[in-house]
């Protein structure tokens, strides 16, 4: 089955643009125009993963990010024209998975989505019985869920990902590069902030107290409750 792409662009001739690449790529590719239409296509289309414009005439792009991450567990590419770090990291914070600055070569979009797509499937094909950690944290890595006291708990794929770096490699200091590309990829040329970002959205989902550790200068470090 050919992955799903959710295009939300505004501007015809780039949505058009994207949606030849996507098809000529062997991904199945559906263009909408606006914020409200690109959430009502999330669940009667059912995408592997967004494409979604900043600037859109009806919604504010991180607006839509935000809806979306709220109900569904998709990834999420920006696209926009606004480049500064500011903007980069309140698309991040909004729940944005990367962020490609238009203008973009259409080559760099698709490995972006082949990149994601393919971290997404290795992290679907680990171990998939549930696993218990610290602080009640139980991972089903086959529903890719984690629940916490038995309640669950709603992260993006980054988080998910980011969290399982912490869980599997206890009491291990890791620097933001290493966590960079094991989360985002060898290949992924954000800043480290990005990793700082996810981390405070983990701590703010997750009850783990003092468990995820700044190690200042270096990284962060994941210590279970019980071995403080």
């Amino acid at each position: 089955m050919k992955p799903k792409i959710l295009i939300i662009e505004d501007e015809k001739p780039i949505a058009d643009i994207l949606q030849y690449g996507m098809t000529k790529e062997s991904f199945e590719a559906k263009c909408v125009y606006t914020g409200s239409e690109g959430f009502l296509a999330m669940e009667s289309f059912q995408p592997d993963l967004v494409l979604l414009d900043w600037m859109l005439p009806d919604i504010n792009g991180v607006t839509v990010c935000q809806m979306i991450t709220e109900k569904y567990n998709v990834p999420i590419i920006m696209l926009t024209a606004k480049g500064s770090m500011d903007d980069k990291l309140l698309g991040l914070e909004a729940g944005a998975d990367d962020y490609i600055t238009k203008p973009f070569d259409l080559r760099e979009v698709v490995a972006r989505c082949r990149g994601i797509l393919r971290r997404m499937d290795k992290v679907n094909q680990r171990q998939q019985e549930p696993k218990i950690y610290g602080e009640g944290i139980q991972v089903r890595r086959e529903e890719h869920m984690v629940l916490q006291h038995g309640k669950t708990v709603d992260l993006t794929p980054k988080e998910y990902d980011l969290l399982l770096c912490f869980l599997e490699h206890p009491r291990m200091v890791q620097t933001r590069e290493i966590l960079l590309e094991q989360v985002w990829g060898y290949d992924y040329p954000g800043d480290t902030r990005t990793v700082d970002i996810h981390v405070q959205r983990l701590r703010k989902k997750l009850e783990l107290g003092g468990s995820l550790c700044t190690v200042y200068g270096v990284g962060y470090k994941y210590v279970p409750e019980e071995s403080q």
